[in-house]
């Protein structure tokens, strides 16, 4: 069904997806780039990398294609009109969507996609730059199996931790979830900072202890210096908030409580209107529960 990978491309460089793609060239894959804004692809095109004036070009010219995208409406852009990936595709050819979408949007493009003779994996990632340059990225995988045989070593290319998890849509399924998880135990961490803070505690030796305890997981190990030193941007209140967001849909449309992501998601929203919104949703949560607090702030 599928013939050897040729040219591999890719739709959305921004700095997720610029990194990854990056990935795909240091392993020797030929990679052909669309983004909306050329000029932020401007060092992977000094690299060797192609470029295309559309997606759907990108489709024509490759055997896989992968999409990073800001959410479900930038995916769907891409996807549908006459420059978009779907009249690019064809059989024998499979996109591979790294984004994090609706799920009930990304089986309905498995579907479209389907019917292009083409298959869709929804292939979204778990991790941040650092982990991607780190080489810690994980990566989940919803669709055909072939096809995921097909591609499986382009995955591998991304990040050291690959895992089937099912049919279409049952790999953005877990990333809402492993997202819902994250966000509330990044807040509940600024939440405890905050508390002994008020007390008298130094934030810094705080944030060391908190790395050398249990609670030090990956996200807490490259986000808790932040709230030490706020000079990198993972992701913003917007950008995090909008996977609780898809969890507290897939709970209502399944009828399960979700209190936790409920709270957490309320604590981002009054997160979106701090003066440090523009920076890592720890940093401007923090500042929220700071505040309110009456801590003193530098």
């Amino acid at each position: 069904m599928y013939d050897d990978i040729g040219r591999v491309g890719f739709v959305g460089l921004g700095a997720m997806g610029s990194g990854i793609a990056r990935r795909i060239m240091d392993a020797g894959h030929t990679v052909v780039g669309w983004n909306r804004t050329r000029s932020k692809a401007q060092d992977l095109l000094d690299a060797g990398m192609g470029w295309a004036d559309t997606p759907r070009e990108v489709a024509e010219q490759c055997d896989v294609v992968f999409t990073m995208l800001t959410n479900t409406a930038a995916v769907e852009v891409a996807a549908h009109g006459d420059d978009g990936l779907l009249a690019g595709l064809a059989a024998g050819k499979v996109w591979a969507d790294l984004s994090t979408i609706a799920p009930e949007r990304s089986v309905a493009l498995a579907e479209e996609v389907a019917a292009t003779g083409a298959c869709y994996l929804d292939t979204p990632v778990s991790g941040s730059p650092a982990t991607l340059a780190a080489g810690q990225m994980s990566v989940m995988v919803g669709g055909e199996r072939s096809a995921y045989d097909h591609v499986e070593a382009l995955l591998h290319a991304i990040g050291p931790k690959v895992t089937y998890i099912g049919p279409n849509g049952h790999a953005i399924l877990t990333k809402v979830a492993i997202n819902l998880s994250l966000v509330v135990s990044v807040t509940a961490f600024a939440e405890a900072v905050t508390l002994v803070e008020k007390a008298g505690v130094d934030r810094a030796a705080m944030v060391d202890a908190a790395l050398k305890s249990v609670i030090a997981s990956p996200v807490i190990g490259y986000r808790a210096p932040l709230l030490v030193d706020d000079d990198t941007v993972y992701a913003d209140v917007e950008l995090q908030q909008k996977d609780l967001v898809l969890a507290q849909e897939l709970g209502r449309k399944l009828g399960v409580m979700l209190p936790a992501c409920s709270a957490t998601s309320e604590m981002l929203s009054a997160a979106r209107s701090s003066d440090l919104a523009d920076r890592d949703f720890l940093v401007s949560v923090a500042d929220v529960y700071r505040r309110a607090a009456g801590v003193e702030i530098p």
